[in-house]
Order: structure tokens, then sequence, then C-alpha cells
């Protein structure tokens, strides 16, 4: 039988963890990745981040993003913050986090009024995470503004999202809290409201905090000293 010549066997069996990133298997993708965090190599780290804004599986884009994490912020944090100007929404999105977790206040310049208002629903929400961990200390109370415009936008999920990153700010989110609540719209009202009660009662579920804040709306109210005082269902 004629055996197959060296330099073919070699082509159907490459080295290394990088091919497995493009298997149509998750498991070998996600070890693969694995593979790339446990032996950080430079020559790598692009790779990772182009299959970032393609690779469908959650699991496998976490698994990404720790192994970028797991190579120097200096060689990641400038593609990452050339990642959040692409036009793939899943680009920006998984970029935003990859510099959530990374944690490199070098990024911040990129966390841009457009991204925290992103028509992306994916994209807004990495950029306020990823906001409250990079804003510098003393700009807190801007960004609490701007995040402010968004209350009323989306989903609960996303509602959510918003009043966490607003409450991870801390005492500086008062005032714009304060406005929100007398705002004309009842939906920006009542999330403001229930962000209000969040920060003040943080193991309340939020699909309740959230019902109860529509319904003092409705009913007129547009302050805490509306809210009733019995416990929220959890």
């Amino acid at each position: 039988m004629t055996q197959p010549r060296p330099d073919t066997q070699t082509q159907r069996a490459p080295r290394g963890p990088l091919p497995g990133l493009e298997d149509s298997r998750s498991s070998v993708r996600l070890r693969a990745a694995l593979a790339v965090g446990a032996s950080p190599d430079p020559q790598c780290v692009d790779k990772l981040i182009e299959r970032c804004a393609v690779e469908p599986d959650f699991s496998v884009r976490e698994t990404l993003t720790w192994a970028l994490t797991r190579h120097p912020a200096a060689l990641t944090v400038p593609r990452l913050v050339r990642e959040v100007r692409s036009d793939c929404p899943q680009a920006r999105s998984q970029a935003l986090h990859t510099l959530s977790k990374i944690g490199d206040r070098a990024a911040w310049p990129a966390i841009t009024r457009a991204l925290l208002a992103d028509a992306d629903a994916e994209v807004a929400r990495s950029a306020w995470r990823a906001a409250v961990v990079l804003v510098p200390e003393g700009e807190e109370r801007g960004l609490a503004a701007v995040l402010s415009t968004q209350f009323g936008r989306g989903d609960r999920d996303t509602h959510l999202s918003l009043s966490r990153a607003l409450i991870a700010l801390g005492d500086v989110i008062a005032p714009v809290l304060r406005a929100a609540t007398t705002d004309p719209d009842p939906d920006v009202r009542a999330h403001a409201l229930a962000t209000e009660r969040l920060a003040r009662d943080p193991d309340a579920g939020f699909a309740c905090v959230i019902e109860e804040a529509k319904r003092v709306v409705a009913l007129g109210g547009a302050g805490t000293e509306e809210w009733g005082t019995g416990s929220v269902d959890r």
C-alpha cells in the first residue's frame, strides 16, 4: 500500500490550537481557546480577537475572552480598542466585554457616547458594563448623566443591565435618578424609580420592582415617597 507523503500528513494534522478555533464542533473550539489561554502566545492575539467577532457559542466566546486576558494588556488593549469601532455588532460587543475583564483604564477614551447609546442592545449593554469598570476617578457623575439618557430603553433585561451599571457608580447617581423620576416619558420615570428601589434593596427581584414602579407611575406618583412600604416579592 502506498504511504502518504510526509508533507501530506503534516497538512492533515496541523499542530497547535489555532486551527481548532474554526472547527465545526464547539467542544473542539472550546479546547483550542483553553489551550491558548493556558500557554499565552502573542502571535495568537489577533486570531483570538478575530474569532470573538464570529463565534456563535457563548461558552466559547467567554473562553476566548479569558484567553485574551491571559496576554499582556499592552498587546490586547490597543487591538480591542480598534475592534470597538467595527461595523460588526458582535465584534464591538465582545471587544467591550473583554476590555471590561482586562480593566485597563487606558481603554476609557474608547467608551464613546455613541457606544453607550449603540442601536444594538448587546453592544450598548456591554458598553455600560465596560464604562463603569473603566471610568476614571472623578468622572463618574458625567458617566451617570450619559447613562441616564438610556432610561426606558429596550426590554426588561436591558433595563436591569442599565440599572446595575448605574448602581455600580455609587451615590453620584442620586441627582440623575431624581431628575429622571420627573421625566415626561412614563417608561423613563418607571425605570428610574425601579433603579432607586434596587439601589436601596439589591436583593429585590427586579421583575417585581419594575412592575411596582409602573403602577406608581400609572397612578400619578413620581417620587420615592409614593412607594409602598410592603416587602417586594423575590
